[in-house]
């Protein structure tokens, strides 16, 4: 309904079709002009127009003008007039759009350098239950920088510097290669790490230098063999690259756990053929399980072995929480071996993806409060929380929702929907037909050339640097000296009409040690914790 920029999408001349009749206008126009001497006006109105969109075309700052000439104009007339309007006649009955309308509008302030400050007080319900803010000190503190750091695989041979705030996982073939280009640039300059996402390194990773953490999915793109198994040799070629600072090992991610994926054989180009390691224009299939480990024990020895190929460099795993003994049997193959990642990121069920079932995206996965939560308290009950970083993803995209996962457990933060608001992502809904309006989720060369690669790198690192400095404002306002300090007694949630709690005295929290010690204060541990087993993900069967 009313959503006219997927309606006018459907192919590719129908994209200029207004700008085209303003040109079959003119000309008729200065016909009638010159050969009856009336009309001048009209003439001079469409000629206009014409010429809008010429400069429509050439201009580098909105992607919708550059593929939509003339008509994408309504867009901003609608929201000059109010925002509302645009979300009800442009982006028509996109459901997720609403949830996010102030975030996004806040990305894209901070992404073009605008001010994010805003008159009349909040537009947050703060009597709302659910409502959460953080708790201010009467003695700010001053900060040195917004440079926020988390060392990861420290005592390893090539520990890595990371940012507590980088990009998410999002492939080549997902993304255009442009979005690429300006994600990594962008990346470069701020000094912040790109996942790569699974569809493994392409060679637009590789242009600008920007830090990667490259993600190995079932797949095992980039570092396969012709039958798809897991290649050693060709895992080392791309792992001892400089630019690669870490390994992620894909276990399932968010929006899609437990789920695999076939990349069609007509969009596995030529580009994406070769970074993938598979053949053009044959379907790419991602197994919705690994092959190189069929037990937590022999996953931990995969990590030890992706760790001793790539040189040292920092590796770990990437999941979103499902069965709890699963996760436990993990934890338990760690402690058995004596082999642990370096990092492991909590992907909630929020997190999106380009093309999942609905009921996927859901009702499969653990939101990642809670999905965090378990991994944090397993490890610290287990003392093993100070030699394993933990990163998270899952809608974050402010400073607030990085402070609360701090606060929560998390050293560090990943954004995929941040960093494609940066991009200039409209939340079309359209990422699976590759007719993506903003040039950001397509491998069309004419709908990619919307998105003007150096123009989105500044985009991109004026995003990540607001949103550090309004992380530093948040940190000054609490009293403390480095993000690292949030915990949950920093964090209060409105839990009903009268009634707040600290988030440490809501959520339940573990103390070092308890696993080990067999207290097991927590039901998710007194009924999962004896189900798991080193040598299985299957659960234990009583006797």
């Amino acid at each position: 309904m009313f959503d006219w920029l997927k309606r006018l999408d459907r192919h590719f001349p129908v994209r200029y079709s207004v700008w085209l009749l303003c040109a079959v206008g003119a000309l008729l126009a200065a016909f009638t002009w010159v050969a009856f001497g009336m009309g001048g006006w009209l003439a001079l109105a469409f000629t206009a127009l014409v010429g809008l969109g010429v400069r429509d075309t050439r201009q580098t700052r909105h992607s919708v003008l550059r593929n939509y000439p003339v008509i994408g104009h309504l867009r901003f007339l609608l929201e000059f007039i109010r925002p509302e309007m645009r979300q009800y006649f442009i982006e028509g009955d996109n459901e997720a759009a609403p949830f996010s309308r102030q975030q996004r509008s806040l990305v894209y302030q901070r992404a073009k350098g605008d001010a994010d400050k805003r008159p009349f007080g909040t537009q947050m319900d703060v009597g709302a239950v659910g409502y959460e803010w953080i708790n201010h000190s009467l003695q700010p503190t001053e900060l040195p920088s917004h440079d926020f750091r988390v060392l990861i695989g420290a005592g390893r041979a090539q520990p890595y510097s990371a940012s507590l705030f980088n990009i998410s996982a999002m492939s080549f073939g997902a993304l255009s290669a442009n979005a690429i280009l300006a994600l990594n640039s962008g990346a470069a300059r701020g000094r912040f790490a790109h996942d790569t996402g699974e569809g493994s390194i392409s060679r637009y990773h590789r242009e600008h230098g920007g830090d990667l953490i490259w993600e190995i999915g079932s797949g095992y793109f980039g570092c396969r063999n012709a039958d798809g198994s897991f290649s050693d040799e060709r895992f080392t070629e791309n792992a001892l690259l400089p630019q690669v600072k870490m390994i992620e090992i894909k276990l399932s991610q968010g929006a899609k756990p437990g789920h695999g994926g076939v990349l069609p054989g007509p969009k596995v180009t030529l580009e994406i053929a070769a970074a993938r390691g598979v053949p053009p224009w044959v379907d790419c299939v991602s197994p919705s399980r690994h092959g190189a480990f069929g037990t937590p024990i022999e996953m931990m020895q995969f990590v030890d072995r992706l760790r001793t190929l790539s040189g040292g460099k920092p590796v770990g795993f990437k999941l979103c929480i499902g069965h709890p003994w699963e996760w436990f049997a993990i934890a338990k193959a760690m402690l058995e071996t004596g082999i642990t990642p370096d990092f492991i990121v909590v992907d909630g069920a929020e997190g999106g993806t380009g093309a999942a079932p609905v009921e996927f995206t859901d009702h499969v996965g653990a939101p990642l409060q809670e999905g965090l939560l378990l991994v944090h308290n397993t490890l610290v009950g287990l003392n093993l929380r100070d030699r394993i970083k933990l990163g998270c993803a899952g809608k974050v995209i402010t400073a607030f929702d990085i402070a609360r996962m701090i606060a929560l457990g998390a050293d560090w933060c990943n954004s995929a929907r941040g960093f494609m608001f940066a991009l200039g992502c409209i939340q079309s809904q359209t990422c699976h037909t590759g007719q993506c309006p903003t040039g950001v989720t397509t491998q069309d060369p004419q709908r990619e050339r919307a998105l003007v690669v150096p123009t989105k790198a500044d985009r991109v690192y004026h995003f990540h640097r607001s949103t550090l400095l309004a992380l530093k404002e948040l940190v000054q306002a609490a009293g403390l000296a480095d993000p690292g300090q949030l915990t949950a007694a920093h964090i209060v949630r409105r839990s009903a009409e009268h009634s707040v709690k600290l988030l440490v005295n809501l959520l339940p929290f573990v103390q070092p040690g308890e696993l080990l010690r067999g207290e097991m204060t927590q039901q998710v541990f007194r009924t999962y914790w004896p189900m798991a087993q080193a040598k299985s993900f299957g659960v234990v069967v009583p006797a």
